[in-house]
């Protein structure tokens, strides 16, 4: 049987993913409907529940929720802060020294803002039980406060004159223990089936084929990789992430990968149907994900594909930094489903990517992460930027701003833009800062357009809470460990707390009746407005950093 060409083989891999995730959408979807809203508590639930002497059946208001999340996110910080900066006592530590100050609170950060970005090789400075105890921890928990974010949110559109969003440790537990945990462990699984390591070995000594000798390092690997993933977390066990074999051996682990990011993030919108009573509502907000991803996908395989240079076209396509084992498709569709939500993990090397290629998946992030993004996040995300859409299209064609019942007010217009500027404020103006002095300067690989692309990169990486990097940033040293650590802590928590407080906007409301001055939001018209506006308002922020950077580069290149 002759093999399949590259279009072929690529092809069927992204029709098989989409008949996958369109699979799951609606039993998944109303699971995590079902999960989120049931008035039962399981008996380890209660018993949880008794240990943090917590009121499950309490029901808040947002300044309550918001309190939670932030002293809930800032004793996961202190503790894994600690974690990290007394290893070396600890058991399974692998002989790993302390994590030096300012690292060791950017990676505190990192995690606990579902960032997981690491400015250290994970198999050269953490040892097993920080790996599980620690950064495995916080790949559940950080993922289950993003989703829960998102459910209070979708609570505040569905009540009406209550004030009231939810319980935020219920939802922290049932996010935690009824979701991701028993979605981890099938993954896990999988994981193990596909070849992915699982085991405790520390660095052992073999020697190779040529007479020389190398060491390889073991350890809980799969375990952490399914969270890594489902949590859209990032992290790897691995300096290499998701391209080193032990995480990713095979074409069809690749492909489960890309699955397990994406799984979550695509189902939400059909929760969101589900639990405002109008699944249409819910698959307008599937249709602006879907359809911005797809150009997203398209653009970044066209980039690598066909890329300009004569050793690119010599050899068929833009192979530097990527795995044979994947091949251009399949790291184009990794990077855009890891840059399109908050995942981060990498199978291939997007400082090597083409300036148009690197640029889309940069422009991935920069979009908020909201195509799909990531657990929660991308959620209500989304959601905010349909609340500017209908503010704009009300202004546009005389129409009451108003979405799904609740009127958009200057109170909900004025959270929806903070929150929309809280990560360019966070990403503009660090990388201002890092690029106003020569000694932070030299951290970059490179000079020019790609120079600042990579220092962009960074700061997006970070704001918006992916992880991934460009690579060509050296960004372990005082300054951007302290910079991107605040970056990150900005861009995860200032916009939870806008999000849960539009969120008691909302519930404080009464529903407003449909009238013939209502815009409708769930038509393909509003679909195409609400796609225009994650697009523009994006391009307006970003623009002018973009254009010094990888639209500088591409038309350098397009030039020569």
């Amino acid at each position: 049987m002759p093999a399949l060409d590259d279009t072929t083989a690529g092809l069927l891999q992204i029709g098989l993913l989409v008949v996958l995730l369109a699979a799951v959408h609606v039993p998944l979807g109303d699971f995590l409907a079902r999960t989120l809203t049931s008035p039962r508590h399981l008996r380890a639930e209660r018993a949880l529940y008794r240990v943090l002497r917590v009121d499950g059946d309490a029901d808040t208001r947002w300044p309550t929720y918001a309190v939670s999340v932030l002293a809930f996110s800032t004793v996961s910080i202190l503790f894994l802060y600690a974690f990290l900066r007394l290893q070396q006592f600890l058991p399974l530590s692998l002989g790993m020294p302390a994590m030096e100050a300012t690292q060791a609170w950017n990676t505190a950060v990192s995690f606990t803002a579902n960032t997981n970005w690491q400015s250290y090789s994970g198999e050269a400075a953490v040892g097993h039980l920080v790996q599980m105890a620690g950064l495995a921890v916080q790949n559940f928990v950080s993922a289950a406060v993003g989703l829960s974010v998102a459910i209070a949110l979708v609570r505040g559109l569905v009540r009406a004159g209550t004030g009231t969003i939810g319980n935020f440790w219920v939802d922290l537990t049932r996010s935690t223990l009824r979701v991701l945990l028993p979605m981890a462990v099938v993954a896990a699984v999988l994981l193990l089936l596909c070849g992915v390591v699982q085991n405790l070995s520390g660095a052992t000594a073999y020697t190779t084929l040529a007479g020389g000798t190398q060491t390889v390092v073991g350890g809980p690997i799969a375990s952490q990789e399914a969270v890594k993933l489902l949590g859209t977390n990032g992290g790897g066990f691995f300096n290499a992430n998701s391209a080193h074999p032990f995480e990713n051996p095979t074409p069809l682990s690749n492909l489960l990968q890309v699955f397990l990011i994406l799984v979550i993030p695509f189902s939400l919108p059909r929760t969101f149907g589900t639990l405002v009573g109008d699944t249409r509502q819910g698959l307008a907000v599937l249709s602006v994900m879907g359809g911005i991803f797809a150009v997203s996908l398209a653009l970044t395989t066209w980039a690598e594909v066909h890329a300009a240079g004569a050793v690119p076209q010599a050899v068929g396509a833009a192979v530097e930094g990527k795995e044979t084992r994947f091949g251009e498709w399949a790291s184009a569709l990794f990077a855009t489903a890891t840059t399109s939500t908050s995942t981060g993990a990498v199978n291939s090397f997007h400082d090597s990517y083409t300036a148009l290629g690197g640029g889309v998946v940069l422009f991935n992030m920069l979009l908020g992460e909201v195509t799909p993004g990531g657990v929660g996040s991308g959620l209500y995300g989304i959601l905010v930027l349909a609340v500017i859409a209908v503010f704009v299209g009300g202004l546009m064609v005389g129409r009451t701003p108003e979405y799904l019942g609740k009127k958009i007010r200057q109170r909900e217009v004025t959270l929806a833009a903070l929150y929309i500027l809280a990560t360019p404020f966070a990403v503009l103006v660090g990388t201002a800062i890092a690029l106003s002095s020569a000694a932070t300067r030299s951290a970059l690989l490179n000079t020019g357009p790609h120079g600042m692309t990579e220092l962009l990169y960074g700061f997006a990486s970070a704001a918006n809470n992916n992880g991934s990097a460009f690579a060509g940033l050296g960004a372990n040293t005082p300054f951007y460990n302290t910079a991107l650590g605040l970056a990150m802590w900005i861009g995860r928590f200032v916009p939870m707390v806008l999000v849960v407080a539009l969120a008691g906007a909302f519930a404080q409301q009464r529903r407003a009746a449909a009238t013939a001055g209502t815009l409708p939001t769930r038509t393909p018209t509003f679909a195409g407005l609400h796609a225009v506006v994650v697009v523009v308002v994006t391009g307006l922020t970003f623009f002018p950093a973009l254009a010094l950077g990888p639209l500088a580069e591409a038309l350098s290149g397009a030039a020569s």
